[in-house]
């Protein structure tokens, strides 16, 4: 922890020594130079068995052939589009383009034709490589249907077709990608409206990945089963460059899958497991239903949505380990803040950790910029070497997210106490105003998940004719009991004022997701107005 002692809400860069800014290439061929026969990448089947791998070595061998074939074919600085589940093709082709000086443009394998469609478009994407298809989900016919009206579309290639990818590998470059060189289009999740695309550089992401696993006290030659979207920063960049960066063995499943991923992490006990909460919970859930032992795993990561309490003291209960929590966003590379392995119950349970190396933290009131007193709300702010260059194609969007001073606003509400750590109180625009009282639906959320029937949950605001918006609450049951509407007034009452008290309490079966696993809460509420629950 940064021993630091702060008078008002603005943390400032702290560094832990001289770093050199670096490109993805650049980091692979160190990695290949250190832990040449180390195994870098493992494919799981879905089934949970292995089938290919490779050594750092290797990986730098295949990614080499790749970025020549890929050169060969598209110009530097051309935007090229992956839509795939999480494949081992998708790790060797991220470091190609990188070496070939081309644009990544991700997209979620869940995308239909007209999504699809608007990222192709939006991006300016002149290539697309998918694969056929993924849980059921044709996604080759998709790209055809997408792409037969884009001329602007000049090759579509089947990821898993070796001798269309490979096609021209014998042509060598001598491309000079430098560090800020825009490197991946990431589109935003979409929680509260269309996706943006953020623009993304080398140095960014790989630096901001090993800080982040550097925190939790990573370890060349650990293990990760990584099971997070890798059309998501979390499983493009900082699981695969951030963990590769400091030597880690990356076993890649093709799905989400708890049942055998929970035997995968029984056989190979990695030392750490990360995951957004709701696959937490899941894993969770199968452990406590098989017996299965996992208290090997010496610690566990979270983030991307609300981490509860309850999730933590789950996570205690289940594998005996601390659950770490990371704060950030696309925009951000992705992580601004984090906890400490060693950090006390209540730092791990109710705040968001400190600001990552090497970076300007500080919560700006939203009306002048100006820098809040310590423990007062007002908007996250980051600024430094993790922030976007801006959003693709987008001006006014991109002005309205990164000021004049350089300050990326992340649009959470939070507050900052002395030591420089962190609490989200609320999103800016998730905030429920009822009549003219602010509300704050992290505050509600947290005393809501102390409900032991509760296992996720969801706070929206939802229009009202005489208040304005009325607070509605969205629950998932982990014990398959649901409390009637009444139960769960008098729970929170003894927790909340009675202007915080839900209004409308529903049950659900499943959520509105994000392709990286947050609740669309923007959904909830337009499924609310459009009488879904009635």
């Amino acid at each position: 922890m940064y021993d630091i002692d702060l008078k008002e809400s603005f943390f400032p860069a702290q560094s832990e020594g001289e770093w050199e800014p670096i490109t993805i290439p650049d980091m692979l061929e160190e990695c290949a130079q250190k832990w040449g026969d180390v195994k870098a990448l493992r494919e799981l089947g879905y089934d949970g068995s292995f089938g290919r791998e490779w050594t750092y070595s290797e990986l730098l061998r295949d990614a080499k052939r790749l970025s020549n074939s890929l050169a060969s074919r598209h110009p530097q600085g051309a935007k090229v589009a992956v839509y795939a589940n999480n494949i081992p093709e998708w790790v060797i082709f991220e470091y190609a383009a990188a070496m070939a000086g081309l644009v990544l443009v991700t997209v979620n394998p869940s995308y239909q034709v007209a999504e699809l469609k608007y990222v192709l478009g939006q991006s300016g994407s002149e290539a697309i490589y998918y694969v056929e298809d993924y849980r059921g989900n044709p996604m080759g016919d998709i790209v055809r249907k997408a792409t037969e009206d884009m001329p602007a579309i000049k090759h579509k290639i089947e990821m898993t077709n070796a001798s269309a990818m490979y096609d021209g590998s014998d042509k060598i470059h001598n491309r000079i990608v430098k560090h800020d060189d825009a490197v991946q289009i990431q589109y935003t999740s979409g929680t509260t409206g269309f996706p943006k695309g953020a623009l993304l550089h080398h140095n960014g992401l790989i630096k901001n990945g090993k800080d982040c696993l550097g925190r939790l006290q990573c370890e060349a030659g650990d293990q990760i089963v990584h099971f997070m979207p890798m059309f998501h920063t979390t499983g493009c960049a900082m699981m695969v460059l951030g963990g590769m960066s400091v030597g880690h063995t990356v076993n890649i499943a093709p799905i989400f899958d708890p049942v055998m991923l929970v035997d995968v992490i029984e056989r190979e006990k990695p030392r750490m497991v990360f995951g957004v909460p709701t696959m937490l919970m899941a894993l969770i859930q199968v452990v406590k239903a098989t017996g299965k032992d996992l208290t090997f795993v010496e610690r566990l990561c979270s983030g991307g949505s609300m981490v509860s309490p309850e999730l933590c003291r789950e996570v205690r209960e289940v594998f005996d380990a601390p659950l770490n929590i990371v704060y950030g966003q696309t925009e951000a590379s992705p992580v601004i803040t984090q906890t400490y392995i060693d950090d006390s119950f209540e730092d791990l349970t109710q705040t968001i950790g400190q600001p990552l190396q090497d970076m300007d933290v500080a919560i700006l009131n939203p009306s002048d910029n100006s820098v809040m007193p310590l423990g007062e709300q007002g908007e996250i702010c980051s600024r430094g070497y993790n922030v976007m260059h801006g959003y693709n194609d987008n001006p006014e969007a991109t002005a309205a997210a990164i000021d004049k001073d350089g300050w990326l606003h992340t649009g959470d509400l939070g507050t900052m106490d002395s030591r420089g750590y962190l609490k989200i109180t609320g999103r800016v625009k998730e905030m429920i105003i009822r009549g003219g009282e602010n509300l704050f639906p992290v505050e509600i959320e947290n005393a809501i998940q102390e409900h032991p029937d509760v296992a996720e949950i969801a706070v929206v605001g939802v229009s009202d004719p005489r208040m304005g918006e009325e607070v509605a609450c969205f629950m998932k049951s982990g014990t398959g009991n649901q409390p009637d509407n009444a139960d769960m007034k008098t729970f929170v009452r003894e927790r909340l004022s009675p202007q915080k008290t839900p209004k409308y309490w529903i049950w659900v079966d499943d959520w509105p997701l994000t392709g990286s696993g947050k609740i669309r809460k923007f959904k909830l509420a337009e499924m609310f107005e459009a009488g879904e629950f009635n």
